[in-house]
């Protein structure tokens, strides 16, 4: 079930409001039932019997947590338990997500005939999976107490707003809430400002940018080469759809959190406004980054160690992270890619020891963000080297050609648009009450009419 659809903002969501607020509004208990049965209920729409996976992972680290609060007292038990509860955890998002791609490479350059299970993947796994774990890691850890109350475990793996593509939810900074939250009108306005605008987001500037950057992807992978114009525009475009794309799902979920009580922290701190790359890691899908910040990279050592050690670190950091994001090559050099040149930027000691002009050091940023996207987009390794030649001028079917020009002519109100509204300019406009309550109004009359005549696309990060 989409955000943004009719079955969801006329159906689905009312129905929460009234039993939120009207039948349960005099028993937290009572709330959080409705929510953990109506957030099942939000995945199993869409999911079928893949639910029973997730109804799985819900009751095993609940268990998981028993008994971790029972060998408290006994450490290597306790870490006997974590470990086995992180490995199938684990185990699971491998066989849903990894092993049919560890089978074709093992039959692709092994020569081996191994039968793949052609599994299909389950919505929001690696979301769900990665915020399992965190509840595990953190009861063992001490950081916070075994729930005792499989619901109030089934509710923080399993609410709807962050389900199925975050931002990844921290078991700590939301089990008090679970227990004591108070609602507000003033946070259910912003809740709602919050879900508008990352309606906008997605309908009117991520599915637009959509249309472009898949249109060139394609046409450059059916073997058509593009001129150097056509290529960066394509990039661009996709550049802009998956910031928008994301970004606006995490605004959705914030907003829908606020609207029944929550606080998630941000997940987007405007990252393409960033003078080099490790600050635009520190604004982009800051969840997960914080995620393998606190739950791989300092338990490995952090940088406290040795330099080779700290490189070494961070290497298994980017090639989980490359392979969190997708089963495929092209997003294990994806990772590579950051990689390289965060260990590049933390030798050379940009933007500690010195930096470069802030208008180069952001056009230095965004060229190395565009290329990674570029082969993130791209199907095949084949494909993003391709592309990039063509970027770049090789192979290439001329600098400037008719298409790019068309395309600009047509459509430079939405492009301008969009490259605008990446800048904190939103802040700016908030300011402006009237104004900016109208434009709100506007941006949700018009993102509704797409809405019901069906012109939206899923959000991409659906598929991690």
């Amino acid at each position: 079930m989409l955000f943004p659809s009719i079955i969801f903002l006329f159906c689905f969501l009312p129905v929460m409001l009234v039993l939120y607020y009207g039948l349960c509004r005099k028993s937290m208990q009572l709330k959080n039932l409705v929510l953990f049965i109506g957030s099942i209920a939000f995945y199993a729409y869409g999911e079928g019997f893949g639910t029973l996976l997730l109804l799985t992972s819900i009751v095993m680290n609940w268990g998981a947590g028993m008994l971790l609060e029972r060998y408290q007292r006994e450490p290597k038990r306790a870490k006997t338990v974590m470990i086995l509860a992180v490995i199938l955890n684990l185990s699971l998002l491998f066989f849903y997500k990894y092993l049919d791609f560890v089978i074709a490479s093992l039959n692709r350059f092994g020569h081996f005939n191994l039968q793949q299970t052609k599994v299909s993947l389950p919505i929001g796994i690696s979301f769900f999976t990665f915020q399992a774990v965190s509840y595990v890691v953190d009861v063992y850890r001490k950081k916070a107490q075994a729930q005792k109350n499989p619901v109030l475990v089934g509710l923080y793996i399993a609410l709807f707003p962050q389900l199925i593509a975050g931002p990844i939810v921290r078991y700590d900074s939301i089990a008090l809430q679970m227990k004591e939250r108070r609602e507000t009108l003033d946070q259910f306005g912003q809740g709602v400002i919050r879900l508008i605008t990352g309606i906008g987001k997605k309908i009117l500037l991520a599915d637009s940018m959509a249309l472009f950057a898949d249109r060139i992807f394609q046409t450059q992978g059916a073997g058509t080469a593009l001129s150097v114009s056509y290529a960066w525009l394509g990039a661009i475009a996709y550049t802009l759809q998956i910031y928008y794309d994301f970004s606006g799902y995490s605004d959705m979920a914030i907003g829908l959190g606020k609207m029944f009580g929550f606080t998630f922290e941000e997940n987007f701190n405007y990252p393409y406004i960033s003078r080099s790359v490790t600050e635009f890691w520190r604004r982009w899908h800051i969840s997960l980054s914080t995620w393998f910040r606190d739950y791989v990279y300092i338990p490995l050592g952090g940088n406290r160690k040795s330099k080779k050690r700290t490189y070494l670190n961070l290497f298994l950091v980017w090639l989980l992270t490359g392979i969190w994001h997708g089963a495929g090559f092209t997003f294990l050099l994806w990772g590579m890619l950051y990689f390289v040149i965060l260990i590049f930027e933390k030798s050379i000691g940009l933007g500690k020891k010195w930096s470069l002009p802030p208008v180069i050091a952001n056009i230095y940023t965004m060229v190395v963000v565009i290329v990674g996207w570029t082969i993130f987009k791209s199907g095949s390794l084949t494909q993003a080297l391709s592309y990039m030649c063509n970027m770049i001028g090789i192979h290439a079917n001329g600098l400037v050609d008719q298409t790019t020009l068309f395309y600009l002519r047509d459509n430079w109100m939405i492009f301008v648009a969009a490259l605008v509204l990446v800048t904190p300019v939103g802040k700016y406009l908030e300011q402006k009450r009237v104004l900016y309550q109208l434009g709100l109004a506007l941006v949700m009359i018009i993102s509704l009419i797409y809405i019901i005549k069906g012109n939206y696309s899923p959000f991409i990060y659906f598929s991690f």
